[in-house]
């Protein structure tokens, strides 16, 4: 059933208000609220169903402005519920203000469900990023607070004004008490209106290249460069990307694909601190898990052990992805058939389905950390063969539910990624610095020592850690063999793993060394860079992955989030 997107009232102090505008009476319905403020967009309302759209009006013809939305419905429509329907606005044709640097001609603000309710924020934009649709950009959000809206400043020569509404949901009779919106002084800008001109295209930004693929558009791998900032000169050469076109998922899942089949040949260590300012952190370091897995299918694996291997690759790449990866770069005979076969596996043990059984496993009333653990050491069970399902789970994980065992933060990354500086964010009850252990033997740089250092600060920790509490570690710990004997040492002490890993440009780093008050010579900051190898999700109980601002922007819980966020 098509429906009609009602007029959204305006503020009390909206100047852009005629006599004919709607104004609600006074914010009753707002106020005590969590509200969320986003920018207005100067476009053509425009509502997506499974099986077509329409503008505002319901009996909306053809024009040309909207042929570009029309393509969009049709690659989006099969991933909307029936019975539901996306409302947003269609940009491609100017109309008072001009653009120029869109990420979408389409950007989607409320998403309705079959029974005629909008969706909460948080909700609506999970949902519309899973169907590779950008949002209005957040200009406030917070409990409702008059003055702060009517504080905001709004550059009326750039932005036709502000929309406010609740963020949690609400049905279609609560609509003109939980939206408002602020309208710039004569919005409407032109002589003649738009439809009856000429159509002027409004211009993207070269990361709308990177919203075209998580829509489903054709990846082409100059526009995937330019949006990532890859010039024409690459220190690894560039991959064909078109094999995600082929992938039924949408969102993030495809453009990890496409990423992935772009930048297949670059080094793991490399990538996600290089992409995650240009797709954030969870894409970048999913991206560079899966150039790291990929070549894995590849190769002979014992059968007996196949379903376990798989189930661990699945922590870090969404198994479709991966096999789609693996199977359009296997250049030999044998590597197809190892994809294939790896393939069959995977889709009986019902790893292509989502979400992966693990997934949906609970371990609710639990204290963080013995939650966090009790997922972790019920999922290894589950690789395992030892346990089939959620109550198995709960049975297995029964002697960590209280919380009461040490904790390890162990710290990866190189040098000047601003791991110390993270570390005096946690709160430990000791912290163990191999560079301070170095001082204590007479010299922060002298590297002779080093397995004495190393021997005397694990010591340090097996102390640490039977007396309980929080240890910190803190070193390079680049490569797994680093890790290893750290681990060891709280394996023994049945300490819960976390790993903090600091995940920074190449550049970004350079740059830093070159102010640090200790900097380490360039040549060995070149050699930890290519050695880096991040540990992948499942090496620890819990992974954080921390960016250049040194604060926490992605954590190893696959699966929450993205396409099925709104079930």
């Amino acid at each position: 059933m098509r429906t009609h997107y009602p007029r959204t009232p305006h503020l009390p102090w909206s100047p852009g208000a005629t006599q004919d505008d709607v104004r609600i009476t006074g914010p009753t319905a707002l106020t005590g609220r969590e509200i969320v403020v986003t920018e207005k967009l100067d476009g053509e309302n425009t509502t997506l169903y499974p099986d077509g759209l329409h503008a505002r009006s319901l009996d909306s013809g053809h024009h040309p402005s909207r042929a570009w939305v029309k393509a969009l419905q049709g690659r989006v429509g099969r991933e909307i519920p029936a019975g539901w329907r996306v409302c947003g606005e269609n940009l491609y044709a100017r109309h008072s203000l001009a653009y120029d640097g869109l990420d979408s001609f389409f950007y989607g603000f409320s998403v309705w469900d079959d029974r005629g309710r909008c969706l909460p924020w948080d909700r609506t934009t999970a949902f519309l990023r899973g169907l590779g649709i950008p949002v209005p950009r957040v200009l406030w959000r917070g409990v409702y607070d008059e003055r702060a809206l009517r504080g905001l400043r709004i550059d009326t020569t750039r932005r036709e004004g502000y929309v406010v509404r609740t963020a949690d949901g609400f049905g279609a009779a609560d609509f003109g008490s939980r939206v408002a919106k602020w309208v710039r002084p004569r919005h409407v800008r032109t002589d003649r209106h738009w439809m009856h001109s000429a159509v002027v295209p409004n211009g993207r930004s070269p990361a709308a290249a990177l919203w075209d693929v998580r829509s489903g558009a054709s990846a082409r791998a100059a526009d995937l460069a330019g949006a990532l900032g890859l010039g024409q000169e690459t220190p690894y050469p560039l991959g064909d990307p078109t094999a995600a076109d082929g992938l039924g998922p949408l969102g993030e899942e495809r453009l990890t694909a496409a990423l992935g089949l772009l930048l297949h040949a670059w080094p793991r260590g490399l990538l996600a601190g290089r992409l995650a300012p240009a797709v954030g952190m969870r894409t970048a370091r999913r991206t560079a898990d899966l150039v790291g897995l990929w070549p894995r299918l590849h190769r002979p694996f014992p059968d007996e052990e196949r379903r376990g291997g798989l189930i661990r690759l699945a922590y870090a790449a969404d198994p479709r992805v991966l096999h789609t990866v693996a199977a359009a770069l296997a250049s030999t005979a044998e590597a197809r058939e190892q994809t294939a076969w790896s393939a069959l596996y995977a889709e009986d043990s019902g790893l292509f389905e989502t979400p992966a059984p693990w997934e949906s496993w609970r371990f609710d009333g639990l204290p963080p950390g013995a939650a966090d653990r009790c997922r972790a050491e019920a999922r290894e069970a589950y690789a395992k063969g030892r346990i089939t399902g959620a109550d198995d789970a709960v049975a297995a994980t029964w002697r960590r539910r209280d919380g009461r065992f040490p904790e390890l933060v162990h710290l990866v990354g190189p040098s000047g990624s601003g791991k110390s500086t993270y570390a005096r964010t946690v709160r430990a009850d000791r912290r163990i610095s191999l560079d301070a252990l170095r001082e204590e033997a007479g010299s922060r740089t002298d590297q002779r020592s080093n397995g004495a250092v190393l021997r005397r600060g694990l010591d340090r920790l097996d102390r640490a850690l039977a007396d309980g509490g929080t240890v910190v570690w803190d070193a390079t710990s680049l490569t797994r063999g680093q890790r290893a004997p750290v681990h060891a040492v709280a394996a023994r002490r049945s300490a819960l793993i976390t790993h903090a890993v600091v995940l920074v440009d190449g550049a970004e780093l350079v740059r830093r060394n070159g102010t640090r008050e200790h900097p380490v010579p360039p040549a060995v900051l070149d050699s930890q860079l290519r050695r880096f190898t991040p540990p992948y999700p499942g090496e620890a109980h819990r992974t954080r992955y921390i960016g250049a601002a040194g604060t926490v922007e992605d954590t190893d819980d696959y699966g929450s989030g993205g396409r099925y966020a709104h079930q």
